[in-house]
């Protein structure tokens, strides 16, 4: 039998592409899927859409409309409270503006059982209106704590088996009062698994086309320009801040987050020391340990 799967797409004014995600979802081959829609309240056509789509499939199911999420993140947290997967073997999330190729969640779902892990994302193709194409990889090798910092790649690759996803739910739905606190779902995925004990995989071959245009909350940058953005969240306590709300969430206590609690330039030094174990591409471990060594002279300046 075809495995069962639960997809949860979160849209918000989405109406230019979304048809062209939904149509490249319900192609999917090998599988049995149910799609479940969550609409941040909008001021295009996409409830239209939506609805539209639900009338003709009765695999399409539209979640109550009306509230104000304000993020992707806060709208695929909603999801995953709320959508009642636990008759399904996988659950993937989708984004409103991307293409699937036809084979993406079989291919993950096997590439799951061959090697026996919970969870599946991969690289992806970002490609842009004047036709641009490139390959953005995230499959460099899992590091001891890269999962306290970084996603495993796009939320758009992910497959996760069931049991991972209730796990997820359960957790989510025990500290609703703290969800707030959290950022990206996809990196908050990632972090539970890694810290609970599922096994990741990451695979190579790109199985979507991953849109990038002006509205793009996460998008495929890259060069020094990006890296120097990057570089800034650290340096303004942006990103060790959402870091240290997540890890709080999740109860995590592994040594960086240890050093990062602590604030003293010999902890920050410390975490420079193994920035190795910290992030998976070698740029990143640069630009971590960069950030660190300029956050560490910013703080003996004050002093």
């Amino acid at each position: 039998m075809d495995d069962k799967v639960c997809v949860l797409l979160a849209a918000y004014n989405g109406a230019e592409f979304i048809q062209e995600q939904l149509d490249s979802i319900l192609k999917q081959v090998d599988v049995l899927l149910d799609i479940y829609v969550s609409l941040d309240l909008s001021n295009d056509k996409t409830f239209d859409i939506i609805l539209d789509y639900q009338n003709r499939y009765s695999n399409i199911y539209f979640l109550s409309y009306g509230e104000k999420y304000g993020s992707a993140g806060k709208n695929f947290f909603h999801l995953l409270r709320t959508v009642d997967f636990s008759c399904y073997d996988f659950i993937s999330f989708a984004d409103q503006d991307d293409i699937w190729l036809t084979h993406k969640l079989s291919t993950s779902i096997k590439l799951i059982k061959e090697f026996g892990s919970d969870a599946y994302s991969g690289n992806v193709v970002a490609f842009w209106p004047n036709g641009k194409r490139r390959l953005i990889k995230k499959d460099c090798e899992q590091v001891e704590f890269d999962y306290l910092f970084e996603s495993a790649g796009p939320g758009c690759s992910f497959v996760l088996k069931g049991k991972l996803a209730c796990e997820i739910k359960n957790t989510l739905n025990e500290k609703l009062e703290d969800i707030n606190n959290l950022w990206l779902h996809d990196w908050f995925c990632y972090s539970f698994a890694r810290s609970n004990g599922f096994k990741w995989h990451i695979g190579s071959e790109p199985l979507m086309l991953y849109r990038q245009h002006d509205n793009n909350q996460v998008g495929a940058s890259k060069g020094v320009g990006a890296l120097i953005s990057r570089a800034k969240v650290i340096l303004n306590g942006e990103g060790f801040e959402k870091v240290v709300q997540q890890s709080k969430f999740l109860g995590q206590n592994e040594l960086p987050i240890q050093l990062i609690n602590s604030g003293s330039v010999l902890s920050l030094l410390k975490l420079a020391s193994i920035a190795r174990n910290c992030r998976r591409k070698n740029s990143e471990k640069i630009l971590f340990v960069f950030a660190l060594l300029l956050l560490s002279i910013k703080k003996v300046l004050k002093a």
